[in-house]
């Protein structure tokens, strides 16, 4: 399965530059078939729906490169991460979401934890870089997610239209995850650990 994801990302990847650049009307419908029939196959594997596969596809002509995401992670003085509940899958996630243009991947996570928490926070270090390729978690490209370790600067803690609820948990005794933010947290921990060392060396 992996490697029919991999081909179709291939396809899929050829026919949006072909239909970027192609100036023969014949060889630009040819890419437009090219990509509909991709689209299909990634709608009966994915279980999304073709014609959003399309639209989302269109948006994005010319060369395609992975999608880029970022997630922050924040931690109490009792060692508890700051977590919220998705309003979209009711899942436990950490806080983040898709960097735009225009912006580097520091001011994106800076944006998106605000929006979510209404916290401010500085950006300390980079933890790492968790890669999803086409069929993890049902998505038909491969993405890139930037995990960053940040401290709170000012603000209120308050839940956005994004989650149903937000707050300090042990992640140990969390159950339901939204995708692989169990793995993120678990690094998180991890690199808090090795973290506090050096600065206290």
């Amino acid at each position: 399965m992996d490697n029919i994801l991999l081909l179709l990302e291939q396809i899929r990847s050829i026919a949006q530059l072909g239909l970027c650049y192609a100036k023969d009307p014949y060889d630009h419908e040819r890419y437009e078939k090219l990509l509909e029939l991709a689209s299909n196959e990634y709608s009966q594997i994915c279980n999304i729906e073709e014609k959003l596969i399309v639209e989302r596809f269109k948006k994005e002509l010319g060369y395609i490169t992975p999608k880029v995401g970022v997630n922050g992670v924040i931690i109490s003085q009792e060692g508890k991460i700051l977590l919220e509940r998705r309003a979209d899958d009711k899942l436990w996630g950490i806080p983040g979401g898709w960097t735009e243009t225009g912006e580097s991947p520091q001011q994106s996570i800076k944006r998106e934890i605000y929006e979510e928490t209404g916290l401010n926070v500085e950006v300390k270090e980079i933890i790492d870089i968790f890669t999803r390729i086409p069929g993890d978690f049902g998505q038909p490209h491969t993405s890139y997610h930037i995990l960053f370790y940040c401290e709170v600067i000012d603000g209120c803690l308050k839940a956005s239209f994004e989650s149903i609820e937000i707050g300090f948990h042990d992640f140990n005794k969390i159950t339901e995850w939204h995708r692989d933010h169990l793995d993120m947290a678990r690094k998180a921990i991890e690199f808090l650990n090795e973290y506090n060392k050096k600065i206290n060396v």
